[in-house]
């Protein structure tokens, strides 16, 4: 009997994954209705936009037109240097934490006023860990 692979995803596919889950969530489609119109599962469609799948070519012209959109409209954030694209991919790869769609939808709704005391607020709740991570990315990009 073999054992279960403890390989991690590449950030690769798992920046790939993130752009679809984005998307999908961006027009309001759910896992099912991506799975049946690409003829797969929507178990499928999770390790896809999990980074646990590659995505070969093929399925990803199916689902970027199920998605309506230009398959370089996912592959975008992949296409840039290390140099420059790290933290896109890094950010997209964040995008899977449960909850930060729902999250930065949220935040997006929020007044100006109400940003900065939600970020105050998440500040002295992670310890400025949050401003630590955000210090890092702003030097990243």
């Amino acid at each position: 009997m073999s054992e279960p692979s403890t390989k991690t995803p590449d950030p690769m596919d798992v920046a790939l994954g993130a752009a679809v889950r984005i998307r999908r969530r961006s027009i309001g489609m759910s896992q099912e209705a991506l799975a049946e119109q690409c003829n797969v599962s929507f178990q499928q469609i999770q390790k896809y936009e999990n980074g646990a799948n590659r995505i070969s070519f093929s399925r990803l012209v199916q689902i970027a037109r199920a998605l309506r959109c230009r398959v370089v409209d996912l592959l975008d954030v992949l296409d840039t240097p290390d140099h420059e694209g790290g933290a896109d991919i890094d950010l997209l790869s964040r995008m899977r934490t449960p909850g930060a769609l729902e999250l930065l939808a949220a935040y997006e709704r929020l007044s100006p006023e109400g940003r900065t005391s939600l970020v105050t607020f998440l500040r002295a709740l992670t310890g400025g860990r949050a401003e630590a991570a955000a210090s890092k990315e702003t030097a990243a990009a």
